[in-house]
């Protein structure tokens, strides 16, 4: 099972970026972080394939849960 995030590049300005965080992610592997498995260009459309990790993205996990700053500090830690 894997998570699969599209990226549409007609909207991105700077791909170079998006490049460059492509490779920090193939480098890069550790326990306490989704891990980043391949990506393929379909269309105008980058697939980023990443390790799937129950519970949804942080951004929706952010949206529902009010965090003190003590327990984003200890996240942002691990």
């Amino acid at each position: 099972q894997v998570a699969l995030k599209k990226m549409p590049l007609r909207r991105r300005s700077r791909k170079e970026l998006l490049v460059n965080e492509i490779q920090i992610m193939k480098e890069n592997r550790h326990p306490n972080i989704v891990n980043y498995i391949d990506s393929y260009l379909v269309n105008e459309d980058l697939w980023l394939v990443m390790e799937y990790v129950d519970g949804g993205t942080l951004t929706s996990v952010l949206v529902r849960v009010l965090m003190e700053e003590g327990m984003i500090a200890a996240i942002s830690k691990e």
